[in-house]
């Protein structure tokens, strides 16, 4: 028979394996994926470096989870606005506009699960979390255009444009702490940005005032 932990050691190994991802996400929206390094985590999570092995075989696999939970959390919160109610447009323009917000306020987070150079574990999990923006984008298109609110398109296309063309202005403005007033313009920007290439058919009704 296979060896079965204990209740009690299970829990015990589950806790330190969370506080070990929780701890290396802290660094990273502080310092990035660099300043994650495996002594790094250790020790904020009062652990030794060695016991880390013990829950992650390398620092690509750790990173690889900080990633994967991080994003799937900013999946979550624009998938639920983007399915939510009132019209196509107006939810586009408030899951782009969340999204944009919590990217600003996150910035340094935010610029390593989008473009930081990382360990080719979080490259591969960047790219398969890419597709699932694609799908909640794409889903909202072809609502929009099943209801006249948007122009007939590939929504595939447009979907993957979309995701591609948000995080390459986001990615620009991260480098440095934005100021409320150049936060609330570059929201608008994007915002406006979104339903122009979604194909919008009414544009001013949607647009944040």
């Amino acid at each position: 028979m296979p060896y079965r932990q204990p209740p009690q050691v299970a829990r015990r190994l589950a806790a330190v394996r969370e506080r070990l991802v929780v701890e290396a996400t802290r660094i990273v929206a502080s310092r990035g994926w660099t300043g994650a390094t495996v002594a790094a985590v250790a020790a904020a999570a009062e652990i030794s470096t060695g016991a880390v092995y013990q829950h992650f075989p390398n620092k690509g696999a750790l990173a690889a989870e900080v990633f994967r939970r991080a994003t799937q959390r900013e999946i979550d919160v624009l998938a639920t606005v983007l399915a939510g109610p009132g019209p196509a447009p107006e939810r586009l323009v408030q899951g782009v506009g969340l999204f944009a917000q919590r990217a600003i306020v996150g910035r340094q987070l935010a610029y390593a699960l989008i473009a930081e150079p990382a360990d080719p574990l979080v490259v591969t999990e960047r790219l398969a979390y890419r597709r699932r923006y694609h799908e909640v984008f794409a889903a909202l298109i072809v609502e929009g255009v099943r209801t006249g609110e948007m122009v007939p398109q590939d929504a595939t296309v447009t979907a993957a444009a979309l995701t591609g063309g948000v995080a390459e202005v986001l990615v620009g403005q991260l480098s440095a702490p934005v100021d409320g007033v150049v936060a609330r313009s570059l929201v608008d920007e994007l915002t406006a940005l979104a339903l122009r290439c979604a194909g919008a058919t009414v544009l001013e009704a949607a647009c944040p005032r």
